[in-house]
Order: structure tokens, then sequence, then C-alpha cells
């Protein structure tokens, strides 16, 4: 660490000489330029004269380096000059922690260009007089940062510009984790703009995993201390700070916690992060390798005829072709009839495979689908006890020939899974029953996938099945102890997932749940690995759980709702008039309402649905519970087959397992469209629907009282002294982005209900 501190104060001292020579002090002014840009925001244009055509930001790329614990990031931002005119602009970039200047240039630039570190009492006035100038509140979201100010640089005439700034810090350190994170919106009026967002991570140490709470990330391996993260093509506008977690482990499991604290008389939440470094399961000599038996069940009906089930041929070959040698297998396909390669799973060698690939070759699609006897085929296979058991199992229809009931089916699978076989299942198209898919999945610990029409076979299969390698838990369990090391089941509740995965080779585990008390928490992650009782003890302090991690209870809830959700919709598969459980209901509504969860059964709280409940400025939790019984009903328990129910497979396990924010409230309908909300804000750790011209925090729209909580306590409006005041008391509570929308603001300070008057600002730059 002291090396780190070393490398950081020697960049401190460049910099800092680095500005002297450009003698900074000098050349600033609380006076900005025709326009700011502001990245992590948006454009502000606080000078009175008139221009017609302002500065626009086109695109901002980040590329981040993190060596160990240095993080060094640069952002590029092209600017666009649609005027007749040169105008003059700055760039003003909010900084997390203790970060200093490295280097700053545009293109074209004089050797005149320089860039200064404004601690944050400075930053703070720089931001209230932008914002009392331009009259736009969005800077505040950012008081209490330090910033990057840039000396003003003319943008020439209808041209575009590149812009750079590079900043330097050191990232700090939680037990095994260091967190990264690069300012942004969390207003969907701020960051429209795409952003490409590029983070190389280095290390000494083993990486255990990476993970970011607030964006879709893809993640390449380059090897046990390297890993190259990037933005997901469909995360480049959600808005939020980007956020990047760390974890390091040489050994085994690496295990860190995130917590959000009990606030408003309620209990605190958590995240655990466990990572398991790649290479574990074959690192050591002296641990006996967890082997893997595979069971290929392929859906051979004539719907499966054609393309289908040559890719249904080719991913099986690709799953049997993978297997490490000595790795059990065998093949089962049915279609009225059941079949099978072999007697038992065998031993893949050269001989096996060729064999396989030959039996394969010769299938014909044909015939109706036999589901049942398919599955309790699959399920009585003898089993080798050193092996990890496990299905994959492939159609593209519902039951037709034998036992269709989809009750019985899933409980006669159940009963007949003796050896806790694993079940991967694989729904090809929408003519499929997606409800019993699941259930058969989540009852053999598997997970299930849908293989949408046009989409490939092979590729889903294969991107499964590349995850299941090098078994390294089976089983886990987690538990919180007492001082005494037994077990209280009265710290932790509602944790989520209710059942854990397996854990495999460089495989990631995000728990979440609440917890009551100050702590420590003293949490045992217990497990078996090829027969073996494997027992992991962590401890954790509370005393950095922080309303920054306002993503953690978002993340938990959304999850919760996912599975009450789902545990109402399995119990339409019996047919006949199901009665849905209201507890059950009024609870999704609640935390549908209270973090702003929206789904296809709750969306009609937001204005985009034009609901009644929607008008009102604040929400009638009976008669938003009624409508939601009457969705669900109609849609979670009735509809068991086709592009309806598909799109609820997809919504529900996408809540379950979500794992980073949702901010727009992305998911698809019965018709398979993609929807987003932009009437619901999920702004820190509050949440706020827009009624007309206002945005309405939750906390004032729920609850017996709601109806007393119409009018507001106090009136603030924008740019008066005390609207500063109320700006900085929010942000010493980190909650400063609430007032930094534009409109008007209505929400809950402490015991106050306050309405915040902001002028309505042209979006974006």
């Amino acid at each position: 660490m002291r090396t780190l501190r070393s490398r950081f104060h020697a960049a401190v001292a460049g910099a800092t000489l680095l500005i002297a020579q450009f003698g900074h002090a000098q050349s600033y002014s609380t006076a900005p330029a025709d326009c700011v840009v502001v990245p992590a925001c948006r454009c502000f244009h606080p000078t009175p004269r008139p221009m017609p055509e302002r500065v626009r930001l086109t695109s901002v790329k980040a590329a981040v380096e993190i060596a160990d614990q240095v993080a060094t990031t640069t952002l590029t931002l092209t600017l666009e000059n649609p005027w007749h005119q040169p105008q003059q602009s700055e760039v003003l970039v909010p900084l997390p922690g203790d970060a200093v200047v490295r280097s700053f240039g545009y293109d074209g630039a004089s050797g005149e260009t320089t860039a200064r570190l404004l601690p944050r009492d400075e930053a703070r006035r720089l931001y209230d007089a932008i914002v009392a100038k331009s009259r736009d509140p969005g800077l505040l979201e950012f008081a209490g940062t330090n910033a990057i100010r840039s000396s003003t640089f003319p943008v020439p005439a209808k041209s575009t510009q590149r812009v750079w700034v590079t900043y330097e810090q050191v990232l700090k350190a939680e037990s095994d984790r260091y967190d990264y994170v690069l300012p942004r919106s969390e207003s969907i009026q701020g960051v429209r703009l795409p952003w490409s967002i590029t983070v190389n991570v280095r290390a000494k140490s083993t990486i255990a995993t990476v993970y970011s709470p607030s964006h879709m990330i893809d993640v390449a391996v380059g090897g046990p201390n390297h890993r190259t993260v990037n933005l997901a093509p469909r995360a480049e506008t959600t808005p939020g700070s980007f956020r990047l977690s760390i974890l390091h482990g040489q050994d085994g499991l690496a295990n860190s916690l995130i917590a959000y604290p009990a606030f408003g008389g309620e209990d605190g939440y958590f995240l655990l992060l466990t990572g398991v470094p790649a290479g574990v399961a074959r690192a050591h000599a002296d641990r006996p390798a967890m082997r893997r038996e595979v069971i290929l069940v392929l859906d051979r009906s004539g719907s499966m005829r054609g393309e289908k089930f040559e890719q249904a041929r080719s991913a099986a070959t690709q799953v049997i072709e993978g297997l490490s040698p000595g790795e059990l297998f065998n093949i089962i396909d049915y279609s009225n009839t059941i079949a099978a390669f072999a007697e038992k799973p065998i031993a893949k060698d050269a001989k096996t495979l060729a064999d396989a690939r030959a039996y394969l070759a010769g299938l014909k699609a044909d015939g109706g689908t036999n589901i049942h006897d398919a599955l309790l085929h699959a399920m009585a296979q003898p089993h080798d006890a050193e092996a990890l058991p496990m299905v994959l199992f492939l159609t593209d229809g519902l039951p037709t020939v034998g036992n269709t009931s989809e009750v019985e089916i899933r409980g006669h699978a159940a009963e007949a899974n003796k050896h806790k076989r694993r079940i991967f299942t694989f729904g090809v198209g929408y003519d499929l029953n997606a409800p019993l898919l699941d259930r058969i999945a989540s009852m053999g610990r598997g997970a299930s996938t849908n293989v949408l029409p046009n989409e490939n076979i092979e590729v889903a299969v294969s991107k499964v099945f590349q995850r299941l390698v090098g078994p390294v838990l089976e089983f886990p369990k987690i538990a919180a102890l007492d001082d005494r090391g037994e077990i209280d089941t009265r710290v932790i509740y509602d944790v989520m997932p209710v059942e854990l995965p397996d854990l495999f080779d460089g495989d990631q585990l995000i728990v979440l749940g609440r917890y009551r008390g100050d702590g420590p928490l003293a949490l045992r992650l217990t497990g078996q690995h090829a027969g073996v009782e494997k027992t992991t003890m962590m401890k954790f302090a509370l005393d950095k759980a922080s309303v920054a991690n306002g993503h953690v209870p978002r993340l938990w809830a959304s999850r919760r709702i996912g599975f009450l959700v789902d545990e109402i919709r399995q119990r339409g598969g019996a047919g006949g008039n199901v009665p849905v459980n209201k507890e059950l209901v009024d609870e999704i509504v609640r935390l549908s309402t209270k973090f702003g969860i929206m789904t296809e059964y709750t969306s009609f709280l937001t204005t985009d649905s034009g609901s009644a409940v929607a008008a009102a400025p604040t929400i009638d939790r009976d008669a938003a519970v009624g409508l939601a019984m009457d969705n669900v009903a109609r849609r979670a328990v009735t509809v068991r087959g086709g592009a309806g129910a598909v799109n609820q497979s997809m919504n529900i396990k996408a809540q379950q397992a979500q794992s980073c924010a949702n901010a727009d409230n992305r998911y698809y309908d019965e018709e398979m469209r993609e929807v987003t909300v932009n009437s619901v804000q999920q702004v820190c750790d509050q949440t706020l629907f827009r009624r007309g011209d206002r945005w309405i925090d939750s906390r004032l729209m729920m609850g017996p009282d709601a109806e007393a909580k119409v009018e507001p306590q106090r009136t603030v409006e924008f740019g008066t002294p005390e609207y500063f005041d109320l700006a900085q008391q929010l942000a010493v509570e980190g909650r400063s982005a609430l007032i930094s929308i534009s409109g008007e603001v209505y929400i809950q300070v402490g015991t106050e209900r306050v309405l915040v008057k902001n002028p309505k600002i042209d979006e974006g730059c």
C-alpha cells in the first residue's frame, strides 16, 4: 500500500508542477464561458447573450486503466459547434475522492491549455454560480464533490473538436474489494448521450471477479490478473454513475459485503458478493477434480424438423466435445417414443465421441412431444456418485403425447430426481409451456433459457454450458452466526435467491437480503466439493453501510418481486379458476411503489400507462392492489403458452437474477416488444413518480395518511438562499440529486414536506 501511495503522491507532484507552469491561479475566475460542458451531466449555457445554436456534446469515451489500486481515467469528448461563429467553451468534470489532474488538451491546442483541480468548497461555489446563471439545477447533483475545471478554449464555427482530460486516483479498499466510480447523472433528464466505457483491470494478485451494480457489462478474462470490462451496448444510455467493484482472492472463494443502513425505522439491506477465481477448480493437485455427468435430452418431434434440429444436433455435438476426457455423457432423444445413445452415461474418449457424432447424425425429427417420459427417463439414468449430474433438456413444443398435465409432469420429475440432477432447460420459440420449463429447471437447481425465434439454438446451449466448467461448490447455503458461532435465524432474512445456485470455476454469486442490528455481521457459507463438506467463514463490519449504496435495497426488491410473481404464476399450472393470493399481490404493489420497480403487472402506477390510478397525486393502495390482482390473474396465472408466456418468463427470470440497475424499468410486453418507463425515476436511494409537471417522492404518495401529504409544508423557489441551503443539506445526506431535476420536485426532507420549484429546461446539450 505504501508503494501505491508513493506512486500516487508522485503523480500529484507532477500534476501540481504542470498546473504551476501554466499559472492557473491567475487564469481562473468564477465567470463561466459561453458553454460549460459537463460530461457527467449535460451542457450549460450561462451567457445571457442570445446564442441560437449552442455547442453540443456528441460523444463521450471513457478509457480507464486500473493497476492494483491506482485508477487512471481519460475522458475524450467530441464537441460540435453548429453556429457560424466560434464559441468559447470549458470542461467541468465532477470527481470522486482525491483525484488529481494528469493532463488536458484539445485538437489544435496551443501550449496554454490548462486544467485545474477544484477542491470541494471551491467546486461548490462554481456549481452554484453556473446553476444560478444558467437557471439549470442539474449541476447541484454533484454538490459535495471535487472537480476538474479547464481553461476556456474555442470550438471553431461549423466544426467538431475533440477534448480530453486525464486524472488519477487511489481507490479505497475494503477488505479484498476496491471500488471505482465514474460520476454521471442519476436523472433520466441528464445523460441521454451514449457513453463508451472501457476499463482495463490489472493486479499483482488474482482477480476473483469484477462486478458492476449500476450498468450491464461485458467482461473478458485475460488471465488470473487481468480483466477487460466494456459497457454493454444496451447500457450505453443508462443513467447513473458507472460503478465497478474489483474483488481479489488468491485461493478458494473471495467475499465482500456492501450494505445499506437501517433507515426510517426499517432494517438494513446487504449485498454479498462472492467470486471464484478462474482456475481454482484445478489449481491444487491435492484437491480432487469434480467431473461432470451430462445427459442431453433432445426433442426430435416433427416441429423441430429443418434448421432447428440441425442447430440442436450441432449444440449436442459441441457439448460432448467440450467435456474433458473421462467426464460422462449420454444422449436421450424423444418424440412419441424415447430412445437413448447408451444404457447409462459413459466416459468420453475418442471412440465414444465418434460414436456419439454418428448417433446424432442419424436422428430424424418426426412425431409428437412426450416431455413427461423423456424427463423420467433422464432422471432414471444410473449415476456416478463422484460426478456432478446435469441434464440439458431441449424442446420447442407443448407436451402432446403421454401425460400432458403441467402439474403432474413437474411433480413426477421432481419425485424421480433421486440423484439431484441439475436441470437446464431450453425452450425454443413460443409454442411451449414456459412456466413448466422454468419450474422444472428451478426444482432441479438449474436455469431455464428462452431461445427466441430466429435465435441460434447452438449459441444458446453453448453459452450456458461454457459457464458450467469446473464445479467448485455444490448445494451452497448461507447462515448468520451469533457470538458463540451458532446459527442465528433472526439476523438475516428474506435472502434472495432463496436457493443458492452451485458455483463453478470463475463464477460470481450475488446474494441480497435484509439484516437486523448494527453488526458486525458474521456469515457462514457451506457446501460440498467432490463429496467433501467445505466451509467459508466471513465477518463484516457494518460501520460503512451508506445511503450511497441505494442500489442494494432496489436490487433486493426487484428480486423479491420476481420471486413473488413466480410463486403466483406456478399455482396456475393446475388450470381452472385459480384464486390469486391477495397478500402476495399487496406486497408486490408495495415494493413496486416504494422502490419504483415497474412490471407488466404494475405499470398502471405510471403516467405512461394513462390509467386512472396514475392520474392522482397519491396512490390508492386498495385500487392498485385490485388492478394488480386482475393483471396477475389474467396474465401470470392464465397464460401458459405462446409469446405472452415467454415474455413473462423472461421478465421474471431477469428480476430473479437482477444484479445491476434497471433504471428505465425495461421489460417485454405480451407481444415481446421492449417497454421502458420514463415517468418513474430512481434517484439516490429514493423514488420519484411524475404527476403532470411535478415529480413526487413515493414516500408522500403511500400510506393511510397520503391524502394529508398532498400539500407541502414549505415551498422553496429556485435560486434563493433557502434553495442553496437546501441543496447543501441534501449534499451532506448524499441526496442532492433529488433537486437537480427540471420542473417541480415534491420531496420529503427529514420529517418535512418540501416543494422545490425548479425552472423547466431544455434537456441535454
